[in-house]
């Protein structure tokens, strides 16, 4: 049973995806607490903006940013091959598991720290106290937790909900519409409901506020999601080589009705 299991393609193909999906989004939901310039990044000085009234306005941004599109590319690639019930079960699946991360760093902060070696281990390296490091690095807000959370969870099932709607009216054809229009337009709400939880239910931000750094977060993402069109193709062709032409038409028409 345990061999059958392990040498069908599919399986092992779902299993592979499925562990990528729920890795990347921990490991982003972990970096998510580090800010970066994008300009900076680009090698170009910031210079600041005003968008909707919000003054002195950059693309500084989360570093979480750099892995999420990818977890569009592989909520398309899941919704292609096995169906928007796959893509609601692997995200409920990443959503149990942050969840459980996020815990498991609140029990590590609190747990008594050493204080003969580790609490100054790293004084030489500028950092005077390590549980001060450890607490700002994993110690993320709650409202930040759950305004991440809320839109990860909405953003995926959103994601592949429009999708499977497009791909109803295009067929096989136009993989660049069906994948790049459903993330442009759960990369907006995704934007916006981590703002307006962890920032205006959170510290209190004003409406005004929220969407301008939305506005300038989402058109980050919207650029990668046009970057990174391509690359659903060549994951496509690599699928089809893996599993064969015959077996991956059979698994996209299983998919097509698999709406669960």
């Amino acid at each position: 049973m345990i061999h059958k299991i392990l040498s069908d393609k599919p399986t092992k193909l779902f299993v592979f995806l499925t562990s990528f999906f729920v890795a990347n989004a921990l490991i982003a939901e972990c970096i998510g607490g580090k800010l970066f310039s994008l300009e900076r990044l680009l090698g170009h000085v910031p210079i600041p903006f005003s968008l909707l009234g919000e003054q002195g306005l950059t693309y500084t941004l989360t570093a979480g940013v750099l892995l999420w599109p990818l977890e569009f590319v592989m909520t398309d690639i899941v919704n292609e091959y096995y169906g928007p019930k796959a893509v609601r079960q692997i995200s409920l699946v990443a959503v149990a598991l942050i969840s459980y991360a996020f815990l498991m760093f609140m029990v590590a902060i609190h747990v008594p720290a050493d204080e003969g070696f580790w609490l100054g281990s790293h004084k030489a390296q500028g950092i005077p106290n390590m549980q001060d490091a450890f607490n700002g690095i994993f110690g993320q807000g709650m409202w930040i937790i759950v305004g991440s959370l809320f839109a990860f969870m909405i953003s995926q099932l959103l994601d592949a909900w429009v999708f499977h709607k497009i791909k109803k009216v295009t067929g096989e054809k136009m993989v660049w519409l069906r994948a790049t229009g459903s993330t442009v337009v759960s990369q907006l709400i995704d934007s916006f409901v981590v703002l307006f939880i962890a920032f205006k239910l959170g510290q209190g931000w004003s409406y005004q506020r929220v969407i301008a750094i939305c506005l300038v977060n989402y058109s980050y993402k919207f650029v990668m999601a046009l970057v990174l069109t391509p690359v659903i193709y060549l994951i496509e062709k690599g699928i089809e080589k893996y599993l064969g032409k015959q077996l991956t038409a059979k698994m996209k028409e299983a998919a097509m009705t698999n709406e669960g």
